[in-house]
């Protein structure tokens, strides 16, 4: 038997991969045929998907047969009776032994290489040689590619294989096609199929044990389940400087043998079913009826159809006409020559209408040079799959449309075209590729309006905004319609804030202005909310202009709306939230991950504030997930920061920490600010929260500090509260007063709840006759709850004021209500501190806490006393301790005197020892 194409799938003794159920058919032959009764079978299924193998493997396992393989050639289909010369030739000595009549035509026949003219005889005369073998011991005939036997020895073979059960006979046949098609009809079959994904990495793993798991499942899903293909997938076959097996992800190729097996099968069936077949591979949809117009117009008939069929080439299911893996049709098209192929396409695109993109894509794939009328049908096929929300199939379109362009002018516009088509699909290095190619062969204007400005809109997603805003700015005087040059303007906008710099965010609004565009005249007031800086003029908004402000978010287009944390410094973070809730469902029907990215990033940040953490954070590991896919930096930067405020509000200073300076390390170089000073707040944030003030105020201070790289006015916002906290508690009350002036104003301007219940709650900690005033009006603000862990931080405040008022009734009040938002929220830092603060308050209707009783010597501590204990014995300097209780240090000594003498004590050394008694525990 001549080596198989997949000697490698079962050599060796080897047992095939996942053929149990055929090898156990044949083995069930071989033991039929040992024990006097014989029988045949016919395997078949597609070139590569391990006939040959399953040969082998019987050939092997019939060491005491008399074994008679032969493989076919297609050089020998047309000399009758070549395949039986072939396959008798080792036994023509036993022709002697047949009766005369017999005997003395093969002998003849097999000496001069004549074959005899009688095919009935023939085959009488085979079964008879056959018959004799078989009384020594049991005959095995194995063939290989029999769809390559001659007619005459297919007929031959037919009659032997029919009548084999009578002796201890074993015929295997391999064919391509169904045997019902064949001369050996009648004769039991087995079509031998993929192996199962299991199977198929385990091929895989014995011959390439060291490729990657995107190797392997690109191999394994690219094969389909064909032995051979997954083996040239693998390397398996590579010569001398190969490059070894495959070690990274992607579709792999078809490899040179699968190629010629294919090729192979092809050429075994008539030129009709062959052009059928290469018509239905060319057509990627499957449309039945385009190919059966096609089909029609080259003559092709039903009886190809038939051929095709049972050649197990094609299938068809209803409308549909396919193959039986990706792999087939991908072989098809590889084995074809491209004449043909560009035959095959040319008649699919006539049987196609002119105004369908299959017509347009047909002509394409037939074209053999620059044309600029089927450039123009591919363009138009763009324009129709931008309307229907698929960029992908746009930038393919236009790519193709740009190599089909005859001007350099119209290909360098239609690259810039498929580039912001490949960045809106998510290919964001595609997408730069490709514009760098449109500049570079042709550029002027048409580059811009052709990309819609992208230069800009990836600068800006990259984290560089003043080099974004430079771009964008510019494009927006360049491109030809109003709505594109108010989408650059916004993303300009956006750049200019992200940039800390209100100078380019004002050159823009003025531009935006001027736009003649239907939001014009709500333009004026809705762009004042990019604005984060001191009123210029502005009068105080009030309840009323919150009210107005809130009712114009809701009706407002979303590409007007701010950013997430504009939003919420102006009190809109409601209406833009569902804004951006209904727009995610539409971007990911669209397929448009960056923005869809960018949309949950901001979903997130404002879920949030509102107080839906678990959301949000879903929010922003999907979104910081699809950012990276896409390369959008500062949307993953943005992502990471909701993560990091997640962390910091809940108590992870770790995570939070983390975060924190991972950006910070990415954001300051660029240039982006916004970036740089949520990271930096979320950092003092979390020193806050684990009652480190001294670190949370030198890190917040940065976010007011001139010429700073994370200082930015939205964010100084934000972090006011925490900043005059931390202040407060470090003893700088200057400090603190400074961010209470910048709440009151931005409270004044905008009316929004947040900024008011803010501005109260920070007066209230510089103390004075109107704290408790001050805290009572915090509260009370008009949606003061709609921000939880802002309003659960304000009743904290409160009940810690109350507490050190000894007003302990109150303050259990506050502190409880306190407690039970943060338990709610999940801010465990937070919560520890509140209980902390309710446990010194001591049980409702006492006066004490639940430590004042020394349990050993009767000794009691007032809960100041402890509280001053505790921390004492972790060392810290009275001082510190002042600064922690907002207290004097004098204050602080009295304290720890009264302590020493209760307990009996003389050095602080001794207060660790004495917390396990009436200590501050």
């Amino acid at each position: 038997m001549h080596p198989s194409p997949l000697d490698t799938h079962g050599a060796g003794g080897a047992e095939p991969v996942g053929r149990r159920e055929e090898t156990a058919v044949l083995d069930g032959l071989l033991a039929g045929a040992r024990g006097g009764r014989g029988g045949a079978l016919a395997l078949w299924g597609e070139p590569g998907i391990g006939k040959s193998a399953l040969l082998r493997r019987a050939h092997d396992r019939a060491a005491d047969f008399t074994r008679l393989p032969h493989r076919a050639a297609r050089s020998e289909s047309d000399l009758p009776f070549a395949g039986l010369h072939g396959l008798l030739r080792p036994v023509a000595d036993r022709i002697a032994s047949l009766p005369a009549d017999r005997g003395a035509a093969w002998a003849a026949a097999l000496a001069s290489g004549a074959v005899p003219r009688d095919r009935l005889s023939a085959g009488a005369a085979v079964l008879s040689l056959l018959c004799v073998l078989a009384e020594e011991r049991p005959v095995l005939v194995l063939v290989d590619d029999a769809q390559w036997l001659d007619g005459a020895t297919a007929r031959c073979l037919g009659i032997v294989a029919r009548r084999a059960a009578a002796h201890p006979l074993a015929v295997v046949l391999a064919d391509h096609g169904d045997p019902a098609a064949r001369p050996w009809e009648g004769v039991p079959d087995l079509r031998v199929g993929g192996l199962d994904p299991e199977s198929a990495r385990a091929l895989h793993a014995a011959v390439a044990p060291h490729a990657d798991e995107a190797a392997v499942l690109a191999a394994v899903d690219g094969a389909g389940g064909n032995p051979l293909a997954l083996l040239e997938a693998a390397g398996a076959d590579r010569g001398p400087g190969g490059t070894g097996p495959l070690t990274g992800p992607g579709l792999p190729p078809v490899g040179p043998r699968t190629r010629r097996a294919f090729r192979a099968a092809l050429d075994a069936v008539s030129p009709p079913a062959r052009l059928l077949t290469v018509l239905a591979a060319a057509e990627d949809h499957g449309d039945l009826l385009a190919v059966e117009r096609a089909g029609r117009a080259r003559g092709i008939d039903d009886t190809a159809w038939d051929e095709a069929a049972s050649a197990g080439l094609l299938r068809v299911a209803g409308d549909r006409v396919g193959f039986r893996h990706p792999l087939v049709r991908r072989a098809v098209r590889a084995c074809c020559d491209a004449a043909t192929r560009r035959r095959a396409h040319r008649a699919l695109a006539a049987a196609l209408p002119e105004e369908s993109d299959e017509h347009a894509w047909h002509l394409a794939a037939a074209a053999r040079d620059r044309d600029e009328n089927v450039a123009g049908l591919l363009e138009r096929a763009a324009a129709r799959s931008r309307l229907r929300g698929a960029p992908a199939a746009e930038a393919r379109a236009l790519r193709r449309s740009a190599e089909l362009s005859p001007a350099p002018v119209d290909a360098s516009r239609r690259l810039a075209g498929a580039a912001r088509a490949a960045w809106d699909a998510g290919d964001a290095a595609a997408a730069e590729r490709l514009l760098d190619d449109a500049e570079r062969l042709s550029p002027g204007v048409h580059t811009t309006r052709g990309s819609r400005g992208l230069r800009g809109v990836i600068e800006h997603s990259r984290g560089a905004p003043d080099l974004a805003h430079h771009y964008l700015a510019a494009d927006m005087e360049l491109v030809a319609e109003p709505g594109t040059a108010l989408e650059l303007g916004t993303a300009a906008l956006s750049a200019g804030w992200a940039a800390g710099r209100g100078d380019l965010a004002a050159r823009t609004l003025a531009s935006l202005l001027e736009l003649d565009v239907e939001e014009r005249s709500d333009l004026p007031l809705l762009l004042t909310w990019w604005e984060d800086g001191p009123a210029t003029g502005a009068a105080p908004a009030g309840a009323a202009g919150f009210t107005d402000s809130v009712a114009r978010a809701r009706r407002t287009a979303p590409r007007l709306l701010p950013p997430s944390p504009l939003a919420v410094v102006w009190g809109i973070d409601a209406a833009v939230g569902d804004a951006l809730r209904r727009r995610v469902p539409h971007l990911r029907r669209r397929s448009e991950p960056a923005r869809l990215a960018d949309a949950l990033a901001h979903t997130s940040t404002l879920d949030g504030f509102a107080g839906r953490w678990t959301r949000a954070e879903s929010a922003a590991v999907e979104g910081l997930r699809l950012a990276e896919e896409v390369g959008a930096d500062q949307i993953a930067a943005h992502c990471r920061n909701c993560l990091g405020w997640l962390a910091a509000v809940r108590g992870d200073a770790h995570r939070a920490a983390e975060a924190a300076g991972r950006v910070l390390d990415t954001a300051l170089p660029e240039g982006s600010r916004a970036v740089s000073a949520a990271a930096s707040w979320i950092a003092g944030m979390a020193n806050l929260f684990q009652e480190r003030p001294r670190e949370a105020l030198d890190t917040l201070l940065h976010l007011t500090e001139p010429g700073n790289g994370a200082a930015h006015p939205t964010f100084a916002l934000l972090a006011a509260l925490d900043t005059a906290e931390a202040a407060v508690r470090v003893g700088r009350p200057e400090a603190a007063g400074e961010q209470v002036e910048l709440l009151r104003g931005w409270a004044r301007r905008t009316g929004a709840p947040w900024a008011r219940t803010a501005a109260r709650a920070a007066e209230a900690l510089l103390g004075g006759s109107r704290a408790e005033d001050s805290f009572r009006a915090a509260l009370e603000v008009p949606g003061a709850r709609s921000q939880p862990l802002l309003y659960g931080r304000a009743r904290l405040l409160y009940g810690e004021w109350l507490r050190r008022e000894r007003r302990r009734t109150d303050a259990r009040l506050h502190l409880g209500g306190a407690l039970e938002v943060f338990d709610r929220l999940g801010a465990e830092s937070l919560g520890r501190r509140a209980r902390r603060e309710r446990d010194l308050t001591g049980p409702p209707g006492r006066s004490g806490g639940r430590g004042d009783r020394d349990g050993a010597a009767g000794v009691r501590l007032t809960p100041q006393e402890q509280r001053i204990a505790r921390l004492a014995a972790e060392r810290l300097t009275n001082r510190e301790i002042a600064a922690e209780l907002r207290i004097s240090h004098r204050t602080v000594g009295h304290h720890l005197g009264n302590v020493f003498a209760k307990l009996g004590i003389t050095a602080r050394s001794e207060l660790e020892r004495a917390r396990g008694g009436p200590g501050p525990g």
